[in-house]
């Protein structure tokens, strides 16, 4: 379980293929304070640390990982945003997030706005946003600010632009979705009665 709350950015210092797995090499300064076993979000993928060396650590992504989400497009170079589990007692900054992603959404317009950013996505599915929502985007927990059919819009301020892989979004730039857990619960229960 994970709040949104963006800790680090990992760079992707190596990717092997192994059957359908592929197994991701990260260098990271939070590196040293991982542990085997662990559960870590990238870009808002929940992975488990299955190596450490020095600074990096690897994870492996199964097929059904690589199917759903953003993760097939990563080579070597790229920056992802990352977030350790969060603590029971700890503040819940953001929302709640379990790290599994719904759908991959794709950049379709940045806007600058002298002080903020505007990011507008859309996306394939059948999951709703609503405005003042919470969605996921890279991991990073954010609000909607314009809910549209099949997508969505937000805005971000400097430290985020700064401290997250937003900063390199441009048109086209596909990223991974997870939707509100509850808004997700509340519309599978409206299926079933409808």
């Amino acid at each position: 379980m994970f709040t949104g709350i963006i800790e680090n950015i990992a760079l992707v210092k190596e990717i092997k293929k192994d059957g359908d797995n592929l197994i991701f090499t990260f260098e990271s300064d939070l590196a040293s304070q991982l542990k085997i076993d662990q559960s870590i979000s990238h870009n808002g993928i929940c992975l488990t640390v299955v190596n450490i060396i020095d600074n990096t650590y690897s994870v492996v992504a199964i097929k059904e990982t690589v199917l759903k989400s953003s993760i097939k497009n990563w080579k070597v170079g790229d920056k992802v945003n990352l977030e350790r589990a969060m603590k029971i007692g700890n503040r819940l900054d953001g929302h709640i997030v379990q790290g599994h992603v719904d759908c991959v959404a794709t950049c379709i317009e940045v806007l600058d706005l002298n002080g903020s950013w505007k990011y507008t996505f859309s996306y394939k599915s059948d999951h709703q946003t609503v405005e003042k929502g919470s969605i996921t985007v890279n991991g990073t927990s954010l609000t909607v600010v314009d809910s549209l059919d099949n997508g969505f819009s937000v805005c971000i301020i400097p430290y985020t632009f700064k401290h997250t892989n937003f900063h390199e979004f441009q048109a086209g730039t596909n990223v991974n979705i997870e939707f509100d857990v509850f808004g997700k619960y509340i519309q599978k229960y409206l299926k079933k009665i409808g």
